[in-house]
Formats: C-alpha cells, sequence, structure tokens
C-alpha cells in the first residue's frame, strides 16, 4: 500500500528499519536453530527421532521450546545435546545454553491458603490430648526397649556386639554361572545394550569416529549397534548399569564396578570375551577381620 503523504511514510519507514533492526541483533532460539538445521540437512522428526532414539512428541516441544512438557532438566539437556549432533550444530554449546536457561527459571511462589477458623465444638478436649501423647510415648519407649533386646548378642566378656549393616555399593553383582558366549560364536551376532538406571554413553564407529548415539539412556531403555558399524566402541562413566546382550542372550554389564571406561569395542566377539574374561576372573579374597 502506498503512502499517503511524507509523515506517514517516515513513520512505516521507521517501523520496518526497527523490525529489521530487531531481526538482525536478537539471535534465533534453540529450537528454532534446530529447526532451521534439521530442514537444510533435508531431516525430518521422525528421521531425527530414529537416529537419536528420542521420542518424536519431545523433538516437537524442542523446536517449540515447549520446556514445560519435557522431563527434568537433565533430560532436557541431553535430548538438546543428541538433537544437535545428529543436525550438524554443536551439542555441547546448545545444552550448555539450555542448562544456563533453565536453571535460572524462578519457581512460581505457592499461592497463600486461607482456612477457616475452627470449630470449637469439634476440637478435643485438652486432657484427651495429653493422654493421647503420654500413651505415643510409652509406646515409643517400649518399642525402643525391646528393639535393643534383640539387636545385639552377647560377646565372651558380657558385651553386646551389634551387628554392622553390610557396605552398600554402586557396583553391579556379578549373577553367579552367569551365561557366557564364546567369541567365535558370538562374531557377527547383533549386540544390545539396556540400561537398568539413568545413564550417559557415547557410542561412536571406532574411536573418534561418527557418532552412533550420544545422550542420556533412560531405565528400560535399550539400543542396538547398527550392524553396519565396523568398529563400535562405548565412553560411559556408569559401565555396571549397562547390560550387554549377544545374540538376544543377557551377557551381564560391560563392568561390575562404576568407572569410566572409553573405548571399550562392541563388536559382539570382542565384548563377549570382555565379559568372559571378567567372569573367569577369580574374585578378591575378603578382607579378614583383626585377630584379637
Amino acid at each position: 500500500m502506498a503512502c499517503t503523504g511524507p509523515a506517514r511514510c517516515r513513520a512505516e519507514s521507521g517501523v520496518m528499519a526497527d523490525e529489521s533492526l530487531d531481526e538482525a541483533i536478537n539471535p534465533h532460539s534453540v529450537g528454532e536453530r534446530l529447526r532451521q538445521a534439521r530442514e537444510t540437512a533435508g531431516l525430518t522428526l521422525d528421521q531425527v527421532a530414529s537416529q537419536t532414539r528420542i521420542p518424536t512428541r519431545h523433538l516437537h516441544h524442542i523446536e517449540r521450546e515447549e520446556w514445560d512438557a519435557l522431563p527434568a532438566i537433565t533430560y532436557c539437556v541431553g535430548f538438546v545435546r543428541a538433537y544437535a549432533n545428529a543436525v550438524g550444530l554443536d551439542g555441547a554449546e546448545l545444552s550448555r545454553e539450555v542448562r544456563d536457561r533453565l536453571g535460572g527459571l524462578k519457581v512460581r511462589a505457592p499461592a497463600a491458603e486461607y482456612y477457616e477458623p475452627a470449630d470449637p465444638a469439634r476440637v478435643p478436649p485438652r486432657s484427651l490430648a495429653i493422654v493421647t501423647v503420654i500413651i505415643l510415648v510409652a509406646l515409643v519407649a517400649g518399642y525402643v526397649i525391646w528393639r535393643s533386646g534383640l539387636g545385639g548378642e552377647a560377646g565372651p566378656s558380657g558385651s553386646v556386639t551389634v551387628p554392622l549393616p553390610e557396605a552398600s555399593t554402586n557396583a553391579a553383582q556379578p549373577t553367579p554361572n552367569a551365561p557366557t558366549v564364546a567369541p567365535q560364536v558370538a562374531a557377527g551376532q547383533p549386540v544390545t545394550l539396556t540400561a537398568t538406571q539413568e545413564v550417559w554413553l557415547r557410542i561412536t564407529d571406532a574411536s573418534g569416529g561418527p557418532a552412533l548415539f550420544t545422550g542420556i539412556m533412560a531405565p528400560g531403555q535399550t539400543f542396538q549397534v547398527p550392524a553396519t558399524a565396523q568398529a563400535p566402541v562405548v565412553r560411559t562413566g556408569r559401565p555396571q548399569v549397562l547390560r550387554v546382550s549377544v545374540g538376544g542372550q543377557d551377557l551381564g554389564p560391560i563392568e561390575p564396578a562404576e568407572r569410566t571406561v572409553s573405548d571399550v569395542s562392541l563388536r559382539a566377539e570382542d565384548i563377549a570375551a570382555r565379559i568372559r574374561n571378567a567372569a573367569a576372573a577369580p574374585a578378591p579374597a575378603p578382607a579378614q577381620p583383626p585377630t584379637p
């Protein structure tokens, strides 16, 4: 539509200039950058979901920046990192930006609640409340005395020895007589990883090669190593919660203890040999108590 006067033309030109300036100054949001990179790469959301193992509905929420519809911040950061790497962007930078943004969101203060004054006719008498408290105290004291009588055994000197609870550990205990597969039999069989707890991992085709999977696996989530991978390797800090199955047979965790492992081969014969050798290794002898 043509300008009807100099003043109006100057006003409309100023508005257009302001809009152009805003577009030049304000960077695209994380979701918009991911969407543009995906479209530039010629990928659909379903293809990205198949590559990253992230549900398509979560990818929709990420592109629209509907963070409230996603799980916890840890999942949001991991999803954005995996999505960015899949479309050729810097996953570490975008995930750090999302973490900073979500970490700075303020929690809405709870609304004040108002209560009606209690009806004096419904309030129990004070004497009844005192009697109830005395009965509860007596019951708790009796329970404590009863437990203390059962909790220890008298030693030779008449002292009471209280059994100490066993120390907990994050290491996955190996299953007795766990099935093993000979490396020569495992060769060519499909390899599947199953997470028993939340775990971050990165799988590449050879050390430093292209990423096959990068992100967080939820409990129960699985990942099958592509048959086309030449030398797949895995890096994770919690190998004890990643169980390996070769040809459909569960061989147990990658390692029984929690520690960072890098470049662990996921070829069927290699991982079968690794788990088989770990199962055949003698267990460390338990520490003997000091002699009195």
